[in-house]
């Protein structure tokens, strides 16, 4: 009898062979057009692997867009709220808000992220950087990476940077991040699991192509933390990839791991040119 992990294999590779019914996805970003032309434009030649940055937004619905595009409708906006008040309000050993240091909130903080922290002398992202300062400089409990604590300072903070470019320093990381592309590069196009499948074999080879209802994106990270409608819920990058390591039977990492954070880190030079768009809404 032939194994369910075979099985589902013969599924996959069968929709691989589907193209969408209408592949007419525009290259475009949701929030600019212009600016997104222009910066795809220049990314083209930049670009470790997508040549053409297309955000997840144009993979899915006319429905499921048009809840991304009114603050009103889009859920994500929830936790946008909830991550303002977090922000504000103080906390810890310390009774001090977040506010209390960052009295000056830059728009494009969360633009810089991946990037080294001098002091852990590791490579973070936005929510490792929150939950350091939570302990460190507020002395406050611990949360964990994809608690709603952690959710709603990460989504509060890149809202405030969306419709600006996401890469910010990738495309030329210093010696301190290169590395982590690097290695989150190897990941992307590594092989896993008892499917055997790499991150580039759906995210370059098929993209367009059909995988059970859904279209193929490029699997771009501009959008997160974003509200996924089968999750009906808020959720980060690292989920997601958490998600996809178990959809091809390969031992998932940790949140927050060394190991998401570099390929973090890859994708956003990858994507290079795409706008930010937290808090997107995908299917």
């Amino acid at each position: 009898m032939r194994s369910a992990a075979a099985s589902l294999l013969i599924v996959i590779i069968a929709n691989f062979l589907l193209p969408a019914a209408s592949a007419t996805v525009p290259l475009t970003n949701t929030l600019s057009a212009s600016a997104s032309a222009s910066a795809s434009a220049s990314a083209s030649a930049s670009a470790p692997v997508a040549s053409r940055a297309q955000s997840g937004y144009h993979f899915q619905s006319s429905d499921t867009q048009s809840l991304q595009d009114d603050d009103f409708k889009n859920p994500g906006m929830l936790w946008v709220d909830t991550g303002r008040q977090y922000f504000n309000d103080a906390t810890g050993s310390k009774n001090k808000a977040c506010a209390s240091c960052h009295k000056k909130l830059a728009s494009s903080v969360a633009t810089t992220f991946p990037k080294m922290n001098q002091h852990l002398g590791a490579v973070v992202n936005l929510t490792t950087q929150i939950q350091h300062c939570r302990s460190q400089h507020q002395q406050a409990e611990p949360i964990d990476y994809e608690s709603e604590t952690a959710l709603a300072l990460t989504a509060y903070l890149a809202n405030h940077a969306r419709g600006q470019r996401a890469d910010h320093h990738v495309l030329a990381p210093p010696a301190t991040l290169k590395q982590s592309v690097e290695d989150g590069g190897r990941y992307f196009n590594q092989r896993r699991g008892q499917l055997n499948l790499s991150c580039h074999n759906c995210h370059q080879d098929s993209v367009g192509k059909m995988l059970r209802g859904d279209l193929i994106s490029q699997g771009q990270s501009n959008g997160y933390p974003i509200y996924r409608l089968e999750w009906q819920s808020l959720g980060s990058l690292h989920r997601r990839f958490r998600a996809c390591d178990i959809g091809v039977r390969a031992q998932p990492q940790a949140l927050g791991s060394d190991t998401y954070i570099n390929l973090e880190a890859y994708l956003k030079q990858r994507g290079a040119g795409l706008l930010i768009e937290t808090p997107a809404v995908r299917r």
